[in-house]
């Protein structure tokens, strides 16, 4: 990556943050549970950096929509009122074209994802590794999704929820795309306006 004197980067301490090293078996396993309690904790927050859950899932799911509304009466869209506070990250991401500008939002996606699998270890931890272990087994899976309902009630998301077009209410002001403005093409000549003098005596290509 190429960059000049102008851009200001980021230094290492703004960047530091506890990672979630998990392997993909791991985060496939949890994907579906990990998304629909990241996004419940959106659905309670009234903070202006809002919770996501899609940092750790980007190799899992790319077929995003990603809608922006401007909503005024909140009320009057009961159905949507669920998705109001979600997906800041992927909407920053999206709008601003620039990492940097979605540290804050990158991080709290990480301590969402974080305090997800320490509840996970405390209350489901034998169900989880049973599962991730052979994902490949309904059997794993259909142990799972229980223990995860019972101790966190988080229902399992069905196929497709996540692909789903989202109508989202950001408090975050919407950039200004920064289109470039070219002039107009010049206007043709017309074929009766008489032609100038030529400038070197003559208009032909001298050939031998």
């Amino acid at each position: 990556m190429v960059v000049t004197e102008n851009i200001i980067l980021p230094n290492d301490n703004e960047l530091n943050v506890q990672e979630v090293n998990l392997t993909f078996p791991v985060l496939q396993a949890a994907a579906f549970h990990l998304g629909k309690y990241c996004e419940s904790k959106n659905n309670e927050s009234n903070s202006y950096y809002n919770f996501g859950f899609y940092s750790t899932l980007n190799k899992l799911k790319r077929s995003w929509n990603l809608l922006r509304k401007r909503i005024t009466d909140v009320e009057s869209l009961p159905e949507f009122k669920t998705c109001l506070t979600s997906f800041e990250f992927m909407l920053c991401k999206d709008e601003e074209d620039d990492p940097r500008r979605c540290i804050t939002e990158g991080k709290v996606v990480t301590a969402c994802a974080l305090e997800f699998f320490k509840k996970i270890k405390k209350h489901c931890k034998d169900e989880f590794s049973q599962y991730y272990n052979c994902i490949d087994k309904s059997s794993g899976e259909s142990a799972f999704s229980p223990c995860v309902l019972d101790n966190m009630n988080i229902e399992r998301p069905s196929f497709g929820y996540f692909c789903e077009v989202k109508i989202h209410d950001s408090l975050r002001t919407k950039p200004k795309s920064n289109v470039v403005m070219y002039p107009d093409a010049a206007v043709p000549l017309s074929p009766e306006e008489p032609l100038l003098s030529p400038k070197y005596n003559s208009r032909r290509i001298w050939v031998q």
